[in-house]
């Protein structure tokens, strides 16, 4: 998704106490970086941030890193976590955020770092087919994640887009991941998962869209 340029976001980043700008010097390291020893869960691709912003805040319990590339976007992220937090009358010390290349995932994380959970919404589809291997469900990525997370680790993705999920249930499948459970109609199975709405999803939703959703298993 496009979005403008925002002059205020960098320098609010920069400022940020839970925004890392040096990703790389952190790897095997993250957790030191939160005040608990907890779970560690990844979303790629965080975007305006207000799925992170409301899953962190409810699971204080759980340490989170919300990827993204787009400075503008992370500020946003930024914003959203505030006011999300302050809202709630919390302290923000579970959550993270930090600007990288998720294609190049590998050189800021590995299996040291213990990843649980990798959460991707709404990522591009890259319908073309010359574009797929930049799906971040594509069989290319899906072996970088195998290297971060821990044995049983578990891949959460969701999507408006029919092609891309058709496709992804076979990346899965091809890369050795289990498909635990998967639906064509998210918002039909109130059971599926604790979901938390983006706001691609309300818009979609609105639309009549259907969310269709996936939870994959890494094995052994």
């Amino acid at each position: 998704m496009r979005i403008r340029y925002k002059p205020w976001a960098r320098p609010e980043l920069e400022a940020s106490k839970f925004y890392i700008d040096n990703p790389q010097d952190y790897k095997q390291k993250w957790k030191t970086l939160y005040k608990n020893e907890a779970p560690f869960h990844i979303e790629l691709g965080c975007g305006k941030g207000s799925f992170i912003a409301n899953l962190a805040v409810k699971n204080e319990k759980i340490n989170y890193l919300a990827v993204d590339l787009v400075d503008a976007m992370l500020g946003l992220a930024k914003r959203n976590i505030e006011s999300t937090y302050k809202e709630n009358k919390k302290e923000i010390e579970n959550v993270y955020l930090t600007r990288h290349d998720i294609e190049r995932i590998f050189l800021i994380l590995d299996k040291e770092d213990k990843v649980e959970r990798i959460y991707i919404n709404f990522c591009n589809p890259w319908p073309r087919g010359k574009h797929h291997k930049k799906r971040l469900t594509h069989t290319r990525q899906l072996e970088k994640y195998k290297e971060i997370l821990v044995e049983g680790g578990e891949v959460y993705f969701k999507t408006d887009d029919d092609g891309l999920f058709n496709d992804s249930l076979i990346y899965f499948k091809e890369s050795g991941f289990e498909i635990e459970k998967y639906t064509y109609d998210l918002e039909s199975e109130p059971n599926f998962w604790e979901n938390i709405q983006t706001e691609h999803e309300k818009m979609f939703t609105e639309q009549g869209i259907k969310i269709k959703a996936l939870i994959a298993k890494k094995c052994q």
